[in-house]
């Protein structure tokens, strides 16, 4: 019982995580272009550098969980074992999404002063 539960928090809370990057990933592309000064090519470059290390951080934060907490001897406790552990894991994928979104709102307006500055400093020099 205990392998098959362990099994099933990985299946499940890796699936919440590649579902919950590949819709980040899709719809944030649009938000980091504007970002970017309309710089496609660095905003999708940047979606996907960030893509990667969310998987880096949320699959390496699922395995390290893996061995916390008591194993499940019960149905009920095999339950309560899942839920814990994949509420976990859902707190964490949403904090991360917002500690990417204040990241990249951040840079993104670094970027497009660094543009700014650039595109005035071309206009000049003509």
């Amino acid at each position: 019982m205990v392998e098959t539960v362990y099994a099933l928090y990985l299946v499940i809370t890796i699936a919440i995580t590649i579902w919950v990057a590949r819709t980040l990933s899709k719809n944030g592309v649009v938000f980091l272009i504007q970002c970017f000064g309309q710089n496609e090519v660095l905003a999708r470059s940047t979606n996907h550098l960030l893509v990667v290390g969310f998987y880096l951080v949320n699959i390496g934060f699922i395995t390290l969980t893996l061995s916390l907490g008591n194993e499940p001897t019960t149905l009920t406790g095999a339950i309560r074992f899942l839920s814990g552990k994949v509420g976990l894991a859902v707190v964490v994928l949403g904090a991360m999404h917002f500690f990417n979104m204040g990241a990249v709102a951040q840079f993104g307006r670094k970027v497009n002063g660094w543009l700014n500055e650039r595109d005035g400093s071309v206009a000049m020099a003509r």
